[in-house]
C-alpha cells in the first residue's frame, strides 16, 4: 500500500508533473492491487488549487474528483480524530502547513509509506 502526497496524486492522474517512468509503473502496480490511498487532505488541497486557478480539472471539478476518487483508482482515508491526535508523532521541526500536517500523519497512522518529492519532507525522513 502507498499513500500519494497531494503533487504526486495529481501528477500521478494527469500523467504530468515530475514523475520518472518507474515512479508511475509502481503507482500504476499498486492502483491494480486497489493499493493507492490518498488523505481525505489531498481532496481539499486540490479544491484550493482549483479554486485558486493553479488546477484546471476536465470537464469540471466535482466530476473529475469524484471520478479521481473512485474506489478502484485509490481509497480516501478520512480525516478523524486519531489522524488529528497522531499529528503528535511529528517531529518538532516539522512545517506547519496543515495539509502537509494530516497527510503525514495519516501515512504515519496508517504505517503506511508517504510518496512525495517535496524535499522538506523528505528530509524528514517521509
Amino acid at each position: 500500500m502507498i499513500l500519494l502526497d497531494t503533487h504526486v496524486w495529481l501528477w500521478w492522474l494527469l500523467e504530468e508533473g515530475d514523475l520518472d517512468e518507474s515512479e508511475r509503473a509502481i503507482i500504476d502496480e499498486q492502483a491494480l492491487n486497489g493499493e493507492v490511498v490518498i488523505s481525505a487532505a489531498t481532496i481539499w488541497e486540490a479544491e484550493l488549487l482549483h479554486r485558486s486557478g493553479d488546477l484546471v480539472l476536465d470537464p469540471d471539478f466535482e466530476t473529475w474528483i469524484r471520478r479521481a476518487t473512485d474506489p478502484q483508482i485509490c481509497k480516501v482515508i478520512p480525516i478523524d480524530e486519531e489522524v488529528i491526535l497522531a499529528q503528535q508523532k511529528l517531529p518538532e521541526e516539522f512545517p506547519d502547513d496543515p495539509a502537509d500536517r494530516i497527510i503525514v500523519a495519516t501515512a504515519l497512522l496508517k504505517d503506511i509509506p508517504l510518496a512525495t518529492k517535496d524535499e522538506v519532507l523528505q528530509e524528514l525522513g517521509f
